[in-house]
C-alpha cells in the first residue's frame, strides 16, 4: 500500500532565464497522488516520473519534493525554439504539455519542460558536433525539403544508420560525403544542393532522429522511384514507404 506521510503544501516558483523560465517546487501533502499533481499543471504521469527519477511512479509521500521545471510562452516563440533552448526535442515538449498542433503555442503558456534526453551515441561517439548537425541538416533540406515532416526524419535517421554500421564510415560528415567507386551516395553533394541553408524543420527533424526517432525502421538508404532506374537500390528490402521516398536496408 502506497504511504503517505502528513506534511504541507508548498510551491515556489523561481524566476530564470530573463523571466521566461520558471522552476515549480512542489511539495507533495497528504492524499496526493502523481496523476492528481500531473493534472494540476497539465502535464503527464511519465513527464513527472521522469524529470524526478522517480522508479515506482505510484509512490510518492507527503513532504517530498518534486521539480517541475516551467517555461512561459513569450511573444514570437515556437516549440522548435523552446526546444532548442533546453536541449530536447518538439516531440518530448508537446507530449509533456498534451499540444496536438506542434505548429502553433499561444503566448502566456506555461509549458511543463521534460528532462533531457541523454546524448545519443554514435560510432562510438557521446554527441555530434553543431557543425554535423548543420550537415545533417542540409542533407535532408536537400533530399526532403517538400517531404512530410516524418519522412524528413526517416532521410536523417537513415544517414545515422548508417553511422552505426560497420558497412559505412562512423561519422556522418564522412557517410554524406562517400564516394564509391566514383558514385556520390547522396545527389546534393554532386549538384551542390548541400551547401544550401537548411530550414526551420530540416533542424528538427534531424535533432529528433539525434534523439532516437526512426520513421525510417531501420533503413540505411531511400530513393525516389520516379527518379531512379538503379536496379541495385531498388533490389533492396524495402522497410517502409513515406510520402514519395521508398526506404530500404
Amino acid at each position: 500500500m502506497r504511504r503517505v506521510l502528513t506534511g504541507i503544501l508548498t510551491v515556489f516558483i523561481v524566476l530564470l532565464l530573463a523571466g521566461q523560465a520558471l522552476a515549480a517546487s512542489y511539495t507533495v501533502q497528504p492524499g496526493d497522488s502523481l496523476w492528481k499533481i500531473a493534472q494540476r499543471y497539465g502535464t503527464t504521469v511519465a513527464t513527472l516520473a521522469q524529470l524526478n527519477n522517480l522508479a515506482d511512479a505510484n509512490y510518492i509521500e507527503a513532504g517530498q519534493i518534486l521539480d517541475i521545471p516551467l517555461h512561459k510562452v513569450k511573444a514570437g516563440e515556437t516549440l522548435w525554439l523552446i526546444s532548442r533552448c533546453y536541449g530536447i526535442t518538439v516531440a518530448a515538449l508537446a507530449e509533456a504539455n498534451r499540444i496536438s498542433n506542434v505548429d502553433y503555442i499561444e503566448e502566456g503558456r506555461m509549458l511543463v519542460i521534460p528532462k533531457a534526453a541523454p546524448a545519443v551515441s554514435r560510432g562510438g561517439r557521446s554527441s555530434v558536433s553543431a557543425a554535423e548537425l548543420d550537415l545533417l541538416a542540409r542533407l535532408v533540406e536537400a533530399e526532403a525539403g517538400g517531404e512530410p515532416y516524418r519522412g524528413q526524419v526517416a532521410v536523417a535517421a537513415s544517414v545515422l544508420n548508417r553511422v552505426k554500421s560497420p558497412l559505412y564510415p562512423n561519422s556522418i560528415t564522412a557517410v554524406i560525403y562517400q564516394v564509391v567507386n566514383g558514385y556520390y551516395q547522396y545527389s546534393p553533394v554532386l549538384d551542390g544542393r548541400i551547401n544550401i541553408a537548411a530550414g526551420e524543420s530540416a533542424y528538427r527533424a534531424a535533432l529528433e532522429a539525434l534523439n532516437g526517432a526512426d520513421p525510417s525502421l531501420g533503413a540505411t538508404g531511400f530513393y525516389n522511384p520516379r527518379k531512379t532506374t538503379n536496379q541495385w537500390v531498388r533490389s533492396q528490402p524495402v522497410t517502409v514507404v513515406i510520402g514519395n521516398h521508398v526506404f530500404f536496408r
